[in-house]
C-alpha cells in the first residue's frame, strides 16, 4: 500500500484546518463583527412627525464604531445623537456627532464611479453598561438611503 494518498490527505486537512482558524482570527472577516445597532433608513415612514428616527437598545462596556452604507442620495448630513437612560427615566446625552457626506471620486482606464463614506468621530468609549436610546436624524432629507451599524470592536 502507497503512502503518498495518506500524507497527502494529511496534508490537505492540515491546510483545511489553517483556514478555518485563520478566518475565525481574522478580524477583518465579516463573521468577527459584533453588531449592536442596524438600521437600514430608506423609506420616510420610519421616521416620526419631527423627522427622527429612535430606537432602544442595550450597550455593554468597550469600544464600539458606526459604520455606514451610505450611496450619492443619502442624506448629506446625518446627525447622531445616543441618550442614556438612567434610573427613573432620567436622560443625558453620551454621544452626538453630525455626519457630512464625501464622495471619493476613483478612477481605472475604462470608468470611473464615486465612493461614499461619512466624515466625523466614529468611535465612542462606554465605562458601564448603559441602556441607549439613539436619535437619528437625516436634516429633512427623508427619502436619501443609508445604512447604520454600531459595532463592538472590543
Amino acid at each position: 500500500m502507497s503512502k503518498k494518498p495518506i500524507i497527502g490527505g494529511i496534508i490537505l486537512a492540515v491546510i483545511v484546518g489553517i483556514i478555518f482558524v485563520g478566518a475565525q482570527i481574522n478580524p477583518d472577516n465579516p463573521e468577527n463583527i459584533n453588531i449592536v445597532f442596524h438600521v437600514t433608513l430608506a423609506d420616510p415612514a420610519l421616521y416620526d412627525e419631527k423627522g427622527l428616527y429612535n430606537d432602544f437598545f442595550i450597550l455593554e462596556k468597550g469600544i464600539y464604531e458606526f459604520r455606514f452604507v451610505p450611496n450619492g442620495d443619502s442624506p448629506t448630513t446625518l446627525s447622531i445623537e445616543l441618550w442614556t437612560i438612567k434610573a427613573g427615566n432620567e436622560k443625558w446625552r453620551h454621544f452626538s456627532e453630525d455626519f457630512e457626506l464625501q464622495g471619493t471620486l476613483v478612477e481605472d482606464e475604462l470608468s470611473s464611479w464615486y465612493v461614499w463614506d461619512y466624515l466625523g468621530e466614529k468611535r465612542i468609549i462606554f465605562d458601564e453598561s448603559y441602556t441607549m436610546e439613539i436619535v437619528i436624524s437625516p436634516n429633512r432629507n427623508l427619502v436619501g438611503p443609508v445604512s447604520i451599524d454600531l459595532i463592538k470592536l472590543r
